[in-house]
């Protein structure tokens, strides 16, 4: 993706912080019908180590608020799917199931490929290996391969600059969801989409709700004082990316798009701190600038993916308020703004172990 012009509050910005532990008034989002974002509530009323600046969040919208902010346009890499809409749906929700960890934990080095003469960067890498496993005749869309993929396939797919992090991890999910897909859906992800409500959330039928249901990986949840955190990431992305791949050609619709929350991630934090949206305590900063794991499902963990949740939903209303009816954005629209600026910066970001993202 082309990297947009930073915004006059990003240029040459400090990352010092001003994090206080005095707790500074929380303004709720407006409900947008996301179990995610109400389900957040706890975790940013008693965060210890992330705390949301509201002001700075009103002050962004003030000047974002004028940026284009386009609906993104994902184009799968190389023609994917390009005149096969059910292909299309196959490429995202595979790749989506392995869209996690692109950092490795020791060296901190990102993974890398080049092919096709372009160079591929984190989880455009990723896709990149797919398209290439099709051109080289795997049949990697079919969960009845997936279910079968053995370790020296997975890495020959995933021949880059590095190992791709947590592979046996991948080849584990692919293995569970391909097993999954073959017993009930013929083997292909757009049998299982075309079978849910095209709603998100929908007393269960919804496509966020099966996909959680039916294929744990998906389930993005934590306990957060004895409290339930859905947080939902890789679910939301794989339908957004789906979305608005092929919305415009009336090829799949979501009736309550406006129900999506951000893309709780390692990337967007960055944006959102580096901004001042969001503080961080000093123990948590020296702990991402000196690149230390954090225990996934740990609070701190917790609090930096809630508060991305928050912030851009929080962002988004702000940013509503100053733009024209006709002008409305949804709140993945900036988590895109964000994920797009940052993604191949070289800023610390939080490492956590994690399939979940």
């Amino acid at each position: 993706m082309m990297m947009a012009a930073a915004g006059p509050a990003e240029a040459g910005l400090a990352a010092a912080s001003s994090f206080s532990q005095e707790k500074t008034p929380i303004r709720w989002p407006k409900p947008i019908g996301s179990p995610v974002l109400e389900s957040i509530r706890p975790v940013i009323e008693n965060a210890r180590d992330v705390h949301a600046n509201v002001a700075k969040i009103v002050e962004v919208a003030g000047w974002m608020a004028y940026e284009e902010l386009p609906m993104p346009e994902y184009h799968l890499p190389l023609g994917a799917g390009a005149n096969n809409p059910n292909e299309a749906i196959d490429f995202i929700m595979v790749a989506d199931v392995v869209d996690t960890a692109f950092t490795d934990f020791t060296t901190d080095v990102k993974f890398q490929v080049d092919y096709a003469g372009q160079h591929w960067s984190d989880s455009e890498a990723e896709f990149a290996c797919i398209k290439r496993a099709m051109d080289q005749g795997i049949p990697i869309l079919d969960g009845k391969y997936l279910a079968q993929l053995t370790r020296p396939e997975m890495a020959k797919i995933f021949a880059g600059n590095i190992e791709i992090p947590m592979l046996d991890e991948k080849l584990e999910l692919w293995r569970q969801v391909g097993a999954a897909l073959a017993e009930k859906y013929d083997g292909r992800f757009h049998n299982f989409i075309r079978s849910c409500s095209p709603r998100l959330y929908d007393n269960g039928n919804g496509m966020v709700e099966r996909l959680v249901k039916e294929f744990p990986r998906f389930n993005d949840v934590s306990e957060y004082d004895g409290n339930e955190i859905k947080l939902y990431k890789l679910p939301q992305l794989g339908l957004w990316f789906v979305y608005t791949s092929l919305h415009k050609s009336g090829e799949f619709a979501i009736e309550d798009i406006h129900s999506m929350t951000a893309f709780s991630d390692y990337i967007v934090p960055v944006g959102l701190r580096l901004m001042g949206m969001t503080t961080y305590s000093q123990a948590l900063e020296h702990t991402i600038d000196t690149h230390q794991l954090i225990a996934r499902n740990s609070p701190q963990e917790i609090e930096i993916r809630a508060h991305t949740i928050y912030a851009t939903a929080l962002l988004a209303e702000e940013i509503n308020k100053l733009r024209e009816p006709n002008e409305q954005i949804l709140i993945p629209q900036i988590d895109a703004r964000i994920w797009t600026h940052y993604h191949t910066t070289n800023w610390p970001h939080h490492l956590t172990k994690t399939i979940m993202y």
